[in-house]
Order: C-alpha cells, then structure tokens, then sequence
C-alpha cells in the first residue's frame, strides 16, 4: 500500500522537508510527534510507523505514539529490551539505521508473533542521539524502502522529538494546566490552574480522578468516561470538550487533550494532557444553538440514515462545505450511509470503483491517515495543501475534517467534510466539529440497535436475492431491495437477471404472499426455479407455466405473482409474460413512458391449467426498463393504477446515464409498509452484432459430410478459411456424436463475433456427453471429446428443451 507521495519518488524528499518545517514550526508539542509520524505515512510509504523511548529504569524501549494500521498486524510490540536483539534495540545500541528484509525478519525471534512476515522492517535512531529515541516503520512494498524513501524517513527521525511526559519528568513538577491520571489506580496530578477552573484549592483536592469528574454536567459525563477509562484506550491524542458546575452562572467550558502512554513492565498506563478554558475558544450562542438542534434532530432520527441526514442539515450548509459523508466502521471497512451530493463523480475515484450495487464503501487501510484518526478517535483538520493519500485528498482539495464519531467506548463511525476552495479553521469551528461528533456518534449507536432487526430481515432476504448482477451484453442493470421497516419480518419479493444462449437475457421480478419466513423460504424456491426453467431453453410462457405448475404441486397456501420478460440482446425485442404482477415500465429515448399494455395471466400457484400469454415488446437503444413490486407503488392513499402511473412521470423525468441514481431517486420517499424490489434495465444495443448460420443434420450416409461443406461455404463467406482445419475437426466430432449417440433431429449452428468462433451442435437428448478417463492403444473410438478439448479455447453443453447442446469456442488469431 504505497501513498501517493510516496509514487513520486523523485520529489518525495523535497515535500517531506516543507511538510516537517511547517510541522516544526507548531509550538503544540502533543500533537506536533504524532503529524511527523504521519509524513511516514504519506512520503515513505509505510503503513505503520512508530516511536520508542527508554523508560524510567533505562531497560526497555516503550512505544511512545504510532501511525498507520494496527502494529498487531505484524506483531510488533509495546515495549523491547534494551539488550535485546530485536531491530529497535539494534539501531538504539548502534545509533545506525536497521533495514531488515522479510527473509531477515524471518530468521529473527519476534517473527514468530506474526504468521507471515511478508513486509519490510526499518528502524532508525533519533538525532541528536541525546533523545534517546528510535523511529520503526514498517512497509508492504515488496521492495521494501526506495532510496527517496529512505531519505525520507531519515528525515523524520531527525525531526522526531520526545521530551519526557508530564508527570514522569525530573522533579514531577506540572505545569500550571497539565495533569496526569494513573491508569489503574484512578489518582491523579492536576496543576494549579486546572484546580482554579474545576473551583477548588489544592487543599479540597484528594488526588482522586472521582472528585473532578463529580463536578462535570452530568450530560458531558459519558464522553469524558470514554477517555479516562483505560479498557477504552489505545495510544494515541484525545480531544474533546467537556463542562464544570460552578456556584453561580452557567456552566464552564473547558478542553482536555491528552494521550495515553504505555508504562511498561512494572509501571502503570498514564494519561497526561492539558486541560484549558475553552471559553475564549467556543462558538457563540449561534454554534450553540446550532449543537442544540443537532441534539433535537438526533433524539428523533431513528435510522442510521436519518442520523447521517440530521447531520448533513446541521453542518454543510452553516460551514459552507462542498461535500459530507457519513460512514459506519464495519471491521477494516466504512460503509458508507450518507453522500451529500449523491453522484458518484463528486467523490475520489477509489471510492467510485469500490461502489457496490446497494451501498458504496472504502477501504480503511487505503486511507491510512484516516486510519489513524479513527483509533486516535478525536478531530481531525487538515487545511489546503496537505498531503494526504488520494482518497483523502480528493475529498476536500481546499480543507478537509475528520470526525472520528465515538460511542460506547469505540468508534461507531466517521463523518468526513470536505471544502474545495481553502477554508480557514477557526477555534469556534473545530468547538463544533467536536460536540457534533459527540453527539452523532451516540445517535449511531441508537440508530444501530434500531435497525438491528431491519438488518437481520434484510440479510436473511439478501441471502436469498442475486449478490450481484451479471454484465450483460449490450445492456446495463441494476437492483435495488428494501425490506419492509414495520416488524421482524420476512417478505417475499425478489428480482432476478438471467444469461441466456445467443445473447438472450431473462429479467424476472416476483412477490410472494405474505410476510413470514414460509414466504421468504418460498421465494428462494420459486426463484431457483424460474432459473432453471430459463436456463433449459424454454420459452417465457412455458418457463412461468412449469413455475406455476410446481407451486401448485407444493400444496401451500400461498400464491406468488411474476413478470418475466426475455430480450433478445441482438436484435432489441421482448417477449413480456405476467402471472398476476405489475406491468413493466417503459421509458422510450424521447423521454415518452408508460405501462407496458401485456395481458396477464393468474398468480402462480392458483389454478393448475392456467395460460401465461407473451406480449412482444420493441427495444430501441436508450430505452429503459423498469420491472418492481407493489410496494413502491401501492398506498392507502391512492390505487395500484395511480402509483403505477406516478412512476412512469418520475421515470421520464430521470437520466438514464446514470442507472443507479436514477433508482435510488425512484426509492427517495418510499413507504416502506411492505416490502420493495426494483429492477431497471438500459438497453444499449450491441456494439457488435453476431454472424450465425444454422445447419439441419439429416441422419443419411453423408450427414458428416455435408455438414462439413456447409461449414466450409460459410467460413469462406465470413473470410476466415484459413481457419477451416481447426473449426472442420470440431464440427466433424460433434456432429458425428450427436448422430451415433442419439435419436431425433440434429442441429448445427455457427456464430462469429469478436474474434471468436462458437459451433454448436443440438440434439434431443438429455445425457451429457462423457470424456473417456483413459483410452487403450488398441481403442477405435473415443477420442472425439479429447479432441474438441484440445482444439477448443472453452467447450460445455447446456440443456436445450428437453435435449442438449454442446458447444465449443475457439480464438482466431488476427
């Protein structure tokens, strides 16, 4: 995973220099440690990056801050011995670089705590070596540090810097606002102008971390929990904004940054920080109010969606930002719930290609600074001209906030909030960001156990539904599902989109009665039947009437209605069977839309003898096609026909550029009393339309060879004979199978398109062709399947209407 700064081998270092002189040049010591730690991140490559320092006794090197993925994932430690032989120790003892190989670091006792050590290890002193410190990074490359790389980190170890924590300095003394909390214990040190501002002398102050916490607003206590418990924790900067009881006025507003730093063998974790009066530093009554809606807004939201919503109203347009999202963090993934604007093309590119038919997401480990906010879990603000990996960078080219969304002691989420045009950070602004980010992480948490039982129906549902749809010649599809939101229950809606011989594609939505687990279980059943029945070769009125007959055979009280509609991707026509369901939508290139008018048939599963009329349909390229069920467009407030029509209006109204906005804003406002399946489709037309010819074999003494002749007459026709000798071999066996091996008709069929060859041959039996395992020298026969495999780029047979075809594909050379 190499950052963008780091392709740029040739001005790596250079930028590395102006972004560490700009970070050296900010007095905030906390902070200042873990940005130089990120520009490892961003212009060496790495994807973790560390500091070590002696601890008190001088025996071991304890982590001190780290940037990037989780150090366990290469099994990296907290703490080495001084004396011991593991890279930092090395370079500590040495006060030289250590660049240790993957081969290397296999060979050394601390790979046995990684399963795979497949990455690069550097370990480099600090400068002057007075510090005592020592920088560790880590790199996937299998070229492990390039030589800019390796100025680069060089650079950051000069710059790196780390003066002793408060508390753990000579003397103990803390300044006036800086104090330190032992993790285990709960006492704590506190300096003279934090008592002042909590109200109390330092004879009312027992060292207890309860004494001070007792004096917060009760509402801010969660938050501050979540940062002075030590189960909570992790290495890194804490932020956050809390208030004080005082005797007489409103409550005081005060700001802790602090982090936590590991104790090592025999010592406890230890929190310092400072804690300021943010007084001076907080919006006025404008921000306040608008937290205060935020806070309404976010009482009621009871989706996750609607808690991304609350935010997005609260935030983009009182900060001027471009864009916002807002994403649950779902193991090394966010998952995003909320774009704001929706396109696509508003957002970085690696999030465009990791689009996924429902819901759009990002990998975490592409973004590893914003990796490292999230376990940092405070605010983040990047201005204009920082360099950040892409994924980041484009999302606000002018300014860019992180918003780790904290909740129950972890880190629920992510909200991202982007400027294109440089923006200038106030102290007022960040006060914001941060009680916003408070008060939407709690809010998701709510939300989450809300949906939790909308999930669970829906991922059962998802289970039974296509995970994705096929690319489809010609044409593009999309679908979209949306389970009822009233009640743990199961529906029984589903879509389907079936590849069929000679560019045929079946497009299939249906609903189940009921909602219950039998009707879900139902659905499953009917759906893979549909398929099957598809996939054999038959016709769309024979396909829903083998449907319907087996779902009267099942016996069960429950009845399912259909639409199956076949196009022929070729040519642009449609055969439309209904058995009870809505009329498919159609949206013609000039915008004009309308209920297709196709006779339908009863549900399935009513009447055993029943017939499923075909109704053709005309396709011309930028005609859309809408197939959904009755819960987008049936109301108690208006009838099916109306609903059906408000659809066709907002159909013709829609871009069919872009399939997947278009579905979501068919979606936007939706009831969701009962369940809903929408399947849309483009069609496009064929670039390349195929060239077939078809042949019927008659069973006479030369059937082989005048199949061969015809063969021979048509390659010459498509000016490829000089192919003939491969594509004759293939035809000779087939056809020769299918007359020795079968009764009835035989069909041969030829098709040409994009530089490949297919011949198929056709025969009304169902066994499928076996391949001899072996074959004795003295054998006359055989061989013939062994042959088509050897001519053949790809060979199969598929059933045909009670028969069988096989076929085989071969690649002309230009």
């Amino acid at each position: 995973m190499v950052s963008e700064g780091a392709a740029g081998r040739g001005t790596a270092t250079p930028r590395a220099e102006i972004a560490l002189r700009a970070i050296m040049e900010d007095r905030s010591a906390p902070e200042r440690l873990h940005r130089v730690l990120e520009q490892a991140l961003v212009f060496a490559g790495a994807t973790f990056a560390a500091v070590y320092t002696p601890d008190e006794s001088g025996d071991l090197l304890c982590l001190v801050d780290a940037a990037g993925v989780p150090r366990t994932v290469y099994g990296l430690r907290d703490s080495y011995p001084r004396t011991g032989h593991s890279a930092v120790a090395d370079a500590h003892r040495g006060r030289r670089p250590v660049w240790v190989s993957p081969a290397e670091l296999a060979a050394r006792a601390e790979s046995r705590r990684t399963p795979s050590p497949r990455f690069h290890l550097a370990a480099l002193p600090a400068r002057p070596h007075t510090v005592g410190a020592c920088l560790l990074a880590v790199s996937e490359d299998e070229h492990g540090f390039g030589p800019d790389q390796r100025k680069s980190l060089e650079l950051i170890a000069d710059t790196v810097s780390c003066p002793a924590p408060p508390g753990r300095a000579e003397g103990g003394e803390l300044p006036p606002n800086a104090f330190t909390l032992a993790m285990d214990s709960g006492r704590a040190q506190v300096g003279d102008e934090i008592l002042r501002l909590f109200g109390l002398t330092r004879d009312d102050f027992d060292g207890r971390v309860e004494t001070l916490l007792g004096l917060t607003v009760p509402e801010d206590l969660p938050s501050l929990m979540s940062v002075v418990e030590a189960d909570h924790m992790s290495v890194g900067e804490r932020e956050l904004e809390f208030r004080v009881l005082r005797p007489a006025g409103p409550p005081r507003w005060l700001r802790l940054r602090g982090r936590l730093l590991p104790g090592g063998e025999g010592q406890p974790a230890l929190l310092a920080g400072t804690v300021v009066d943010a007084a001076g530093l907080r919006s006025d009554v404008t921000d306040v109010a608008r937290v205060q809606r935020l806070a309404a807004a976010l009482a009621t939201a009871g989706t996750v969606r609607d808690v991304g919503q609350a935010v997005v109203t609260a935030l983009r347009r009182p900060l001027r930002a471009d864009r916002i999202a807002l994403a649950e963090l779902e193991h090394d993934r966010l998952v995003v719930t909320v774009l704001d604007p929706p396109a696509p093309e508003d957002w970085p590119e690696v999030w465009r290609t990791e689009w996924r038919t429902e819901w759009p997401d990002a990998p975490v480990r592409a973004m590893p600074t914003l990796g490292a906010a999230l376990r940092e879990g405070r605010a983040q603000i990047w201005p204009a001209g920082t360099p950040l990996e892409p994924a980041l960078a484009e999302v606000g080219p002018g300014g860019l906030a992180v918003l780790p969304l904290p909740a129950a002691g972890r880190m629920a989420g992510v909200c991202l909030i982007g400027w294109d045009s440089p923006h200038d950070f106030g102290p007022d602004e960040r006060a914001l960001l941060t009680a916003a980010a408070g008060l939407a992480g709690q809010a998701l948490m709510r939300a989450r156990a809300f949906d939790a039982e909308h999930e669970l129906v829906g991922m059962l549902q998802r289970q039974l539904l296509p995970r994705r749809l096929p690319a489809l010649p010609g044409a593009v599809a999309v679908a979209r599902y949306l389970p009822a939101t009233a009640g743990l229950e199961l529906g029984g809606d589903w879509y389907d989109v079936i590849p069929l011989p000679d560019h045929h594609v079946a497009l299939v939505i249906g609903d189940v009665q009921g909602h219950s687990a039998a009707a879900a279980t139902l659905m499953g059943q009917m759906r893979t039947a549909l398929r099957a029945y598809a996939v054999e070769g038959h016709p769309p009125d024979v396909v829903v009437s083998h449907a319907n007959r087996l779902l009267v055979d099942m016996e069960t009280d429950l009845f399912a209605t259909c639409a199956y509609v076949d196009v022929d991707m070729e040519e642009g026509t449609a055969w439309c069977v209904r058995a009870g369901h809505l009329p498919p939508v159609l949206r013609q290139p000039d915008g004009s839309t309308g209920a297709v008018e196709a006779e339908g048939g009863p549900p399935l599963g009513v009447v055993a003898q029943a017939d499923f009329p075909m109704t053709p349909l005309r396709l011309r390229p930028g005609a859309l096609l809408a197939l959904t069920t009755d819960g987008l467009v049936e109301s108690a407030d208006a009838d099916i026909d109306q609903g059906v029509d408000d659809l066709a209006r907002r159909l013709a109204g829609s871009d069919p550029a872009h399939l997947g906005l278009v579905a979501d804003a068919l979606l936007t406002g939706a009831r969701r009393s009962d369940d809903i399946a929408l399947l849309l489709m483009r069609y496009d037309g064929m670039a390349v339309r195929p060239r077939r010819e078809s042949w019927t074999v008659w069973r006479v003494p030369e059937a082989v060879r005048h199949a061969r002749r015809f063969t021979n007459r048509t390659l010459r026709a498509w000016g490829i004979a000089r192919h003939a000798d491969a594509v004759l071999l293939i035809v000779s066996e087939l056809v020769t199978n299918a007359l020795f091996h079968t009764d009835g008709p035989v069909r041969l069929d030829l098709t040409l398109v994009g530089g490949r060859m297919r011949v198929a041959v056709a025969d009304n039996s169902p066994r499928t062709p076996v391949k001899p395992t072996s074959i004795g020298w003295e054998a006359t026969g055989g061989r013939g399947l062994l042959l088509v495999e050897a001519m053949s780029a790809s060979w199969g047979t598929v059933p045909v209407s009670g028969g069988k075809q096989v076929w085989s594909e071969i690649v002309l050379e230009p």
